[in-house]
């Protein structure tokens, strides 16, 4: 076998041995102390991280909401109040709107919203008067179009975004019952949902398919599974080959 034939035959073993991807749906409140303890203490330290890279996150500011329709207009209540509905705007059109500009190279624009919404419910769980951090977590981040999320949050697009996000939670199976719920893959299952609540990390482990990530493989109580050591095998094979042949 030709040294070409066994990179071409290593380089697709080790595709094919690639973790895929997982979807992580969050759904959360703005003003919501577990929801904030959730993204600060945990999601953004993983997304952050390593495992980040596995991840399709997708975050649903509404929680125990309700609207109304009235014409054209929607109105809201939520669970702690006036301020979390506009909260939840918010969050709602920097999801939307926020964009990377060319500077920030090391940022995604998941990241960077992720980015925000961290600085929110850092700040926003404790503000004492009527002016909600938007502006201020924007300034923090370098965000160049906070006018674009605030006259958005202050219009008829906020409330059909943060509408969309009410029909994304009513279609949750069993209904939302706790704040935040976290799903994976799209699908709802309890015992993910308290182990994402402990340990998100481990969760997110539990739920990558086969082969982990060489990340998951010392987590605290796992152990190296067949398909681990595979990987790095091949890993190391590719290396080997591709020494010799520079």
């Amino acid at each position: 076998m030709s040294v070409k034939l066994i990179v071409l035959v290593v380089l697709l073993a080790l595709t094919m041995c690639r973790a895929q991807r997982l979807g992580i749906n969050v759904y959360y409140e703005s003003l919501c102390p577990d929801s904030a303890k959730f993204i600060v203490e945990q999601l953004q330290p993983l997304k952050a991280g390593s495992l980040g890279r596995y991840l399709d996150l997708t975050l649903v500011p509404f929680g125990k909401a309700n609207y109304t329709t009235v014409g054209s207009d929607v109105q809201f209540t939520c669970q702690h109040g006036p301020k979390e509905c506009y909260g939840n705007k918010v969050h709602s059109c920097a999801i939307q709107h926020i964009q990377v500009d060319s500077y920030q190279n090391t940022q995604t624009r998941e990241s960077l919203s992720l980015d925000y919404v961290t600085c929110l419910m850092k700040l926003a769980i404790n503000f004492q008067d009527a002016t909600y951090p938007g502006e201020k977590c924007a300034r923090d981040l370098q965000l160049r179009n906070w006018n674009v999320i605030d006259t958005c949050a202050n219009s008829t697009e906020g409330s059909k975004l943060l509408q969309h996000n009410g029909e994304l939670t009513s279609q949750l199976k069993p209904p939302l019952t706790s704040v935040p719920t976290i799903t994976f893959n799209q699908l709802y299952d309890h015992d993910n949902q308290e182990l994402a609540l402990r340990d998100l990390r481990a969760a997110v482990c539990r739920n990558l398919r086969s082969p982990q990530p060489q990340e998951c493989a010392y987590s605290t109580g796992s152990t190296v599974n067949s398909a681990t050591v595979l990987a790095t095998i091949i890993i190391s094979l590719t290396s080997f080959v591709l020494a010799k042949l520079a």
